[in-house]
Order: structure tokens, then C-alpha cells, then sequence
């Protein structure tokens, strides 16, 4: 075995695994090791808070399938890095946070930044490993590498900060990486046979089908069904917007057309999807989740498998792989949905088609509130933008291959409605984690993954504060971005909540916001402000010529009225009851 120190071991493990790239801020926790970063072939990318760098790592990760690697110093610098690793955790993120910890001889003592760091993680990680000898070093940073991957998460790979030194023998693990293949026979028969006699199968089209490669194999066999498509929530970019088979997104803020459709299934198959809860709440003033409909679930986590919802079969298996081997099977077969294809290809043209025109029409909110507030600021600040208005501008000006992250928020949220996408790993989000300034960081990640592309970061003005420093992290190491800020002053998603449940009486809500094109331009940056609905577009445009021919990232401050679309967890509230003398008039 070679001889070298355990930062070498440490290093050459990662250079195993084809890292090229990973973000942080630098520190003396990691120092040795960091020393060797560069002849290695390894850039660190240093941002401006720790939490953007893991949010950076998450964005790497998903637009590229490959590992997206955190690093920080010991203490505080990781304990920052606990709510984007949630985040990645909850997207099946393959990202490696590695956390340098206090030295061995002064652990319990309560030196400086020392903390015990693995519990902090243990809930959003699928493996973690700690060095607990300098000699393990390459082992374990292999491990938590090759867990990433197998387990389709985050991992922790913890290592004391003195056991980066020393002089060993160590060898160099190679790369583990699981060949998944489509399930067992007997579950992929049950699912075949199901589907053969299925009058109106209905394909959910998950995150799996995304990390799987499985587009085209998703295709395929929705073709030969005849099937509707619907993405799963969060995952517009799991099938082409441009087929004619897709009908758009389900959950939240989602699709009327894909939920009329998904509501006449009798056979569901849940292609890539763990079927999360909020991702198949009632919407748009419909339960549309059909209740006797038969559920085909692939997942290539067993774990997911009838968690959620009750399902008639369940296929362990890799998304493309068993929708390959499902078409196979399904190839030479009579099928009952052979009988209505051309009726349902027709039915699903016109729902599509009714809800491209509703979208067209609904140009503002309706409810009271928004009426009210709509009017107010004509009073202060003239004749603001409607949002949904925005977002159609928007969609119409997004260039071919974007990539587009969206940030947690009442706009936001209304976007998933307009957003639709050609390809995968194009489309990033919290998912079920939720958390805000998630997209500015999110969407550096993935432009580092594929500088060719453009990228898109969407955030309000709350969510914005929270990630808005980076901004100096793309000017500094030329990561060019387009973010588009909804300036509305509030914090939309729970303000709803209190109009909706709580007689309108705004607690903490409301923002006053400096100007977020002025902030961007003292911080290097290009900016635009926009606040007439026919600059939209251009404005857009604009930034993406900046963003790709003059490599330069722009903020875009997009002025909208006050009016709000439908709170988050309309589920989850109900209006309040006061026993207290001093609290009646609060209900």
C-alpha cells in the first residue's frame, strides 16, 4: 500500500470519485487537507454563508447526477449547513457533507466550536460515518461516497480534525455504484396484467424517473398506453412539456387538467414517486385523487412502497429499467385501453386546452382580499403587476434548455401552474422541506454543474433577504445567474393564512423592503426593475444575453401587487377558538 498522510487519503478518495468541485468556507478544521485541494483538481468555491454552500452542493448534485460535496469549519460552520442538507435529503440528493469536528483530545472539555455533530444530521442523512481512526480515512470517505449514491441521499462523513494528520499506508478504495435492475418478476407480471385490463391508466411521472435517466423509457410506455402523464409535484421536468400525452404537474398550485384526468384513472401507475402526501392534497377546490383507482408504485426504495397510499402492487426496482421491462411485457398484448385510445387522447387535448385558457384569463386573484389589495396599491404605488400575470410573461420569454429553481413563497408556489420544461434536471425546488432561501444558492450549483445552460432562481421578498448575499458569491467567482424577485412586500404564503383564518389581523407579514436592484448593483451585479407588464419578457431576455454571451449574473426586480393565491395548508388550519375574557374579539 502507498504511503501518505490521511489528508492525502482523504483528498485521492475524493479525486476517485470524480470530484472536481465542492463549496464552503475555508477553515482550519480542514486546513491540511484543503492545502492540496488544487494540485489535486479540486476547486472550492467559497460562499458567503454555509448554508448557501450545501444549497450549492444540492443544485451540483441535481443538475449533474453526480456527487455535490459541502465542506466547513467545526462548530458553527456546519451547524449553518443542518436546514439545506434537509432540503437535498427530501430531493434524494447525492450530496457529501463532510463536517471536521473538535480534535479527539478535547472532545467533552467545551473548547472552542466544539459541538457533537452527527446528531445534528442524523435526521437528513442516509449514512453517516465517522473516522475514528486516522487509518479509516479512505474507507469511510469512500463509504459515505458510495452511500450517497446507493441510498439516493445525503451523508455525513465526520472526521476529528486531528486525524487529517499523520503517516500511513493506505489504499484507495475504488467506487462502489449499484446496478438497479426493474424489480422481481412476480410484482412486474401482477403490474402487467393489471395494466392490460385498465380502461384508463393514468402514469405519475416522478422524481425517480428524473435520477433514473428515465424519460424516454417513461414515454414509451405511456404511449403505448395511450396514458396521460402527470409530473408529480415539484417535478415539472419529469416529462416533456411539448407531448401530447403530458397534462402538467399535480399538487399544490398544480394543474387542473392533469387532476380532471388523474380523477377518471382506474389503474394509477406511480412511476418514480414515493406518492408524498402534500404532493396529492385536494386543489383548486378538488379531491381529485381517485379512490377506487387500482396504484401500480415503482420505487427504487422499498421503504416508499405503500407508505403513503394503499397500492395494489409494488415494484422495488429503478423507474427506467421496470418501465422498459412493463412495455415489454405489454408489447404483444391486447390491452383494454386499446379500445378508447383516440377518445382519450381527446379528452386529455381538451383539458389541456381548457386549462391553458383559464391560465390565460386568470390575470389576478379574485377573493376579496386581493380585490381590496389590489386597489390599495393603486393608492401607494400606482398600478403594480398582477402576479399570475407575470408568471405567464415569464413562461412565454424562458429560453430552450433553462433551468429554473424555485424558492419557497406564495408566488413561487403559483408558478408551479406555469412552469414546464423539454428535459430533465431542469427544474429544482425545497420539495417537502419547504425551507426559504433555497433558489438563489440552488440554482449556482447547477449552473456550476452545466455553466451551457441557462439558469433561473425565482424568489419573493422574504425568502430573497435569506439568500441574497450570494449574490457577491457569483460576482466574485463569475457563477453567472438570473434571478427574478417578487417584490410585494410580504410575506405572502402565511399572510394568506391570516386573511383566510384570522379576520385579517397581519402579525409580522409585512416587509419594507430597500430597493433589491439597488442592493444588487452595490454588490457587483447587473440589475433590472421592472413594473409594467410589457418589460416583463424583454427584461428577462436581457438578462439571460447577460447571464450567457457577457457572463454576468442579474437581478431582476419584478414589482407586484399584494393579492395572494391560496395559502399552503389550507388542510392544516382552522379558525380560532378564545376562552380567555382579554381574547374574545381575537376569533
Amino acid at each position: 500500500m502507498p504511503r501518505m498522510t490521511p489528508s492525502e487519503a482523504f483528498v485521492e478518495t475524493m479525486v476517485a470519485n470524480e470530484v472536481s468541485t465542492m463549496f464552503g468556507i475555508m477553515g482550519s478544521a480542514f486546513m491540511d487537507a484543503m492545502d492540496i485541494f488544487a494540485p489535486a483538481g479540486i476547486t472550492l468555491i467559497p460562499v458567503v454563508h454555509e448554508q448557501g454552500a450545501a444549497h450549492m452542493a444540492d443544485g451540483y448534485a441535481r443538475a449533474s447526477g453526480k456527487h455535490g460535496v459541502v465542506i466547513g469549519q467545526n462548530g458553527p460552520g456546519i451547524s449553518n449547513c443542518v436546514t439545506a442538507i434537509a432540503a437535498a435529503y427530501w430531493a434524494h440528493s447525492p450530496v457529501v457533507m463532510i463536517t471536521p469536528e473538535t480534535g479527539t483530545m478535547g472532545q467533552g472539555l467545551g473548547g472552542f466550536q466544539e459541538a457533537n455533530q452527527l446528531p445534528m444530521f442524523q435526521e437528513f442523512t442516509k449514512y453517516q460515518g465517522h473516522v475514528n481512526n486516522p487509518n479509516r480515512m479512505a474507507e469511510f470517505t469512500a463509504r459515505c461516497f458510495d452511500r450517497a449514491m446507493s441510498e439516493m441521499g445525503p451523508t455525513q462523513l465526520n472526521i476529528p480534525r486531528d486525524y487529517f494528520y499523520g503517516d500511513l499506508n493506505i489504499e484507495i478504495p475504488k467506487p462502489m455504484r449499484l446496478d438497479r435492475g426493474p424489480g422481481g418478476q412476480e410484482s412486474l407480471r401482477a403490474a402487467a396484467d393489471m395494466l392490460a385490463v385498465a380502461k384508463n391508466p393514468v402514469i405519475i411521472s416522478g422524481g425517480g424517473v428524473v435520477m433514473a435517466d428515465g424519460v424516454e423509457e417513461c414515454k414509451a410506455l405511456a404511449e403505448r398506453l395511450g396514458a396521460p402523464v402527470a409530473n408529480s409535484y415539484l417535478h415539472n421536468d419529469s416529462f416533456p412539456a411539448s407531448h401530447p400525452l403530458w397534462c402538467g404537474p399535480l399538487g399544490y398550485q398544480g394543474s387542473k387538467a392533469a387532476m380532471k384526468l388523474m380523477a377518471k384513472a382506474d389503474v394509477v401507475v406511480a412511476l418514480g414517486s414515493r406518492l408524498g402526501p402534500f404532493g396529492t392534497l385536494p386543489q383548486h377546490g378538488m379531491d381529485y385523487w381517485p379512490k377506487d383507482a387500482k396504484i401500480i408504485q415503482i420505487d427504487a426504495d422499498h421503504k416508499m412502497l405503500g407508505l403513503v397510499k394503499k397500492i395494489s402492487v409494488g415494484i422495488c426496482g429503478d423507474a427506467a429499467a421496470s418501465a422498459a421491462t412493463l412495455l415489454e411485457m405489454l408489447n404483444d398484448r391486447e390491452l383494454a385501453c386499446d379500445a378508447n385510445k383516440a377518445e382519450r387522447a381527446a379528452d386529455i387535448k381538451a383539458e389541456k386546452e381548457a386549462w391553458e385558457a383559464e391560465l390565460d384569463n386568470w390575470t389576478h386573484e379574485k377573493d376579496g382580499f386581493s380585490l381590496d389589495m389590489i386597489e390599495e396599491q393603486k393608492a401607494e404605488d400606482g398600478n403594480w403587476m398582477h402576479p399570475r400575470q407575470v408568471l405567464r410573461e415569464l413562461e412565454k420569454a424562458m429560453p430552450a434548455d433553462v433551468m429554473v429553481s424555485t424558492d419557497i413563497g406564495n408566488i413561487n408556489a403559483v408558478a408551479n401552474s406555469y412552469l414546464r420544461f423539454e428535459r430533465p434536471r431542469s427544474f429544482f425546488a425545497p420539495m417537502s422541506w419547504g425551507n426559504c432561501g433555497y433558489a438563489l444558492p440552488t440554482m449556482m450549483g447547477a449552473k456550476v454543474a452545466s455553466p451551457e445552460r441557462p439558469g433561473i432562481a425565482y424568489a419573493g421578498d422574504g425568502a430573497w433577504g435569506m439568500s441574497l448575499m450570494e449574490t457577491m458569491t457569483c460576482v466574485r467567482h463569475k457563477i453567472p445567474v438570473t434571478a427574478v424577485v417578487f417584490h410585494n412586500r410580504q410575506w405572502g404564503a402565511e399572510k394568506k393564512n391570516q386573511v383566510d383564518f384570522y379576520n385579517r389581523r397581519f402579525v409580522a407579514g409585512e416587509l419594507d423592503n430597500q430597493s433589491f436592484a439597488d442592493i444588487a448593483r452595490a454588490m457587483g451585479a447587473e440589475a433590472i426593475t421592472v413594473d409594467k407588464l410589457e418589460d416583463v419578457g424583454p427584461a428577462l431576455n436581457k438578462a439571460i444575453d447577460l447571464q450567457m454571451n457577457e457572463k454576468k449574473t442579474c437581478i431582476i426586480e419584478v414589482m407586484c401587487t399584494r393579492e395572494l393565491g391560496d395559502p399552503f395548508r389550507k388542510d392544516a388550519l382552522s379558525k380560532p377558538i378564545r376562552h380567555l375574557e382579554k381574547y374574545k374579539d381575537y376569533v
